[in-house]
């Protein structure tokens, strides 16, 4: 019914004349039977007012029906807005229920060129209905809770990029259709310099009279990235609270009581609502489990699982603590978000917001919470729309979280990134205002987020040196991971990359590969000298109870000296491969350098 009620918004005026139809005809049946009886008319009797009670009932009938009839004019001329895009409104076309649509063999060949556009099926999104519902996937406890009336109103902000027309309406109607209509205050659309002409004139024609007065489009004059078209939708919201979303979701019912009765509870959490996969090429939901949101060292979002409390409460409805976000939705006060600086304008296009708004808000005084009863459907392209290295985006906005808010724990995201931490090239930006920020909010010290927000973070500030490791005998080849299920460590051509990655400890351990993230996925691996092999293992380090075969002598420009068994890690010539073989010997004065060295108190 809600559905329906809102297919009347586009036609506010005509359900008014509706209405005052129906008033004038009940004033006139009331009046005509004020006058007969001042006009002394007899009484009557029971039988006669029975038929009188069955003429009304049969004339209130009459009228519902030509409500309905009305209604229905509504709905197919509303319905008709979509049909003149291509696109299907109501309970129609495939995928219905959240299941998996597919195309024929022929559509299949028309739909790879907008496949490969757009990173997802845009072609089979046009046979999919905007109204399209979804399953309920939250916890069964989640549908008998009930929530305050006075809860805030809420703008949701939506950015987008040569998005595919029908997957931003999809995403609007789904927004109308499940947030109760006096709880959003409006739908903004962030348009982030789209070149596509369907996003233009069709979009603003078709929200403007399909929504008229509830949708705005923003539109940025040359493009801003990700980061900054949110805070463009931030400052065109005026509702108490703003959500923010990729325009690539789909609601579900329910979904925005829980969230907003959170923040009107505590004005200064950050909400995330649970998020569930939509496939890319079928449109297929499918559920994705409990969890939190973390990140490694170089700043890439991951689901984690939930803290250890929480499992041990019990209870798989009740908000999970989570330490930073994945990024494609959350909600906050819109105040709140001022106070704490929004997201980081100095950074570009995406990468590691998520991550800064997670830390600064529990540094600074809020918290962040996911709620799996609240749950909203999130495509997960294929193909990003702004730049193909957008690796490179994302280590400069980290390098602006590590320097703002890591304090001594900053080092970590260099050696995740494998750059040195000065004279690194990077240039980025200015960070003086947020340094500034933090510091006017008198925000704790990242050691107490470790401690009380992020504890399975790992810790490597046993680091001396990381970086490529070169040997004297054969400098353009770094030692490298290899293939994993070889478990040897091997020669490669030096790329810099994480693969070569390597870090020599206070304790005398050689790491190899990217940084671990959480203390409940596996860590880097380490060099180990078994004894029996002629080459340097690569193992599991926790898992090796002989701590002296895994303990390494080393200075830079020295020899790399078993502990154990006192055999060198060298390179000899072969004639296959690069050239070099990394093997262990006795020792012959080779020496080794690792590039990079962490000062003390950094």
């Amino acid at each position: 019914m809600a559905v329906l009620l809102r297919r009347w918004r586009g036609l506010l005026v005509l359900n008014l004349m509706v209405v005052t139809g129906f008033m004038i005809f009940w004033t006139k049946c009331k009046s005509r039977s004020i006058i007969n009886t001042e006009q002394g008319l007899p009484v009557q009797t029971r039988k006669d007012s029975n038929l009188t009670s069955q003429g009304s009932r049969d004339s209130q009938e009459t009228v519902l029906k030509r409500l309905s009839f009305l209604e229905e004019v509504v709905y197919r001329q509303l319905n008709g807005l979509s049909r003149s895009l291509g696109l299907i409104e109501g309970y129609e076309g495939r995928g219905k229920g959240g299941l998996a649509a597919t195309l024929s063999p022929d559509e299949q060949v028309k739909a790879k060129d907008l496949g490969e556009k757009y990173g997802y099926n845009a072609y089979l999104s046009q046979k999919i209905s905007l109204d399209r519902s979804l399953p309920d996937f939250r916890p069964s406890k989640c549908k008998e809770l009930t929530y305050r009336k006075d809860l805030p109103q809420i703008s949701l902000i939506f950015i987008f990029v040569n998005e595919a027309l029908s997957v931003i309406l999809r995403s609007v109607h789904s927004a109308v259709n499940h947030t109760p209509a006096h709880l959003l205050k409006e739908i903004i659309l962030v348009d982030d310099d789209s070149d596509d002409d369907q996003l233009k004139g069709p979009l603003e024609e078709y929200v403007n009279k399909r929504y008229p007065g509830l949708v705005k489009i923003v539109r940025n004059k040359k493009r801003e990235g990700l980061i900054r078209a949110r805070i463009e939708g931030w400052k065109a919201a005026t509702g108490e609270v703003t959500g923010f979303f990729d325009a690539h979701v789909e609601f579900t019912p329910s979904w925005a009581e829980p969230v907003l009765s959170r923040i009107k509870e505590n004005r200064k959490r950050i909400i995330l609502p649970s998020i569930d996969n939509i496939k890319q090429d079928t449109f297929e939901l499918v559920p994705y489990g409990d969890s939190g949101h973390g990140y490694n060292w170089e700043l890439w979002c991951m689901y984690i699982s939930p803290p250890k409390e929480w499992w041990d409460a019990g209870d798989v409805s009740a908000p999970i603590r989570t330490p930073a976000m994945i990024g494609c939705s959350f909600v906050v006060n819109r105040k709140f978000f001022g106070e704490i600086g929004l997201l980081d304008p100095g950074m570009d296009v995406y990468g590691a917001e998520n991550i800064e708004l997670g830390i600064k808000v529990w540094l600074c005084g809020g918290s962040m919470e996911v709620l799996p009863c609240s749950r909203v459907a999130h495509i997960e392209r294929r193909k990003k729309p702004y730049h193909n290295n957008i690796g490179y985006f994302a280590r400069r906005n980290s390098l602006r979280v590590a320097e703002v808010w890591m304090d001594d724990y900053k080092s970590h995201v260099y050696m995740a990134w494998n750059i040195p931490m000065e004279d690194h090239g990077i240039d980025i930006g200015d960070i003086s205002q947020r340094v500034a920020l933090r510091k006017s909010m008198n925000c704790k010290s990242f050691q107490w987020y470790l401690d009380n927000v992020y504890p399975e973070m790992r810790n490597y500030n046993n680091t001396l040196f990381y970086g490529e490791l070169r040997n004297n005998k054969a400098s353009n080849l770094c030692i490298d991971q290899g293939e994993k299920e070889n478990h040897t460590a091997i020669l490669y051509p030096c790329h810099g990359e994480t693969p070569q990655l390597a870090r020599y400890t206070k304790e005398g351990f050689l790491y190899l590969g990217s940084l671990g993230s959480t203390k409940l996925t596996e860590d880097t691996r380490c060099i180990v000298d078994d004894k029996n092999s002629r080459f340097p293992q690569l193992l599991n380090c926790e898992k090796i109870t002989n701590v002296r075969q895994k303990s390494w002598h080393f200075f830079q420009n020295d020899s790399i000296v078993n502990v154990d068994t006192g055999r060198c890690l060298e390179v000899i010539p072969t004639k296959g491969g690069f050239g070099f073989e990394l093997l262990l010997q006795s020792c012959t004065g080779q020496k080794w350098n690792i590039k990079h060295s962490i000062k003390q108190g950094q």
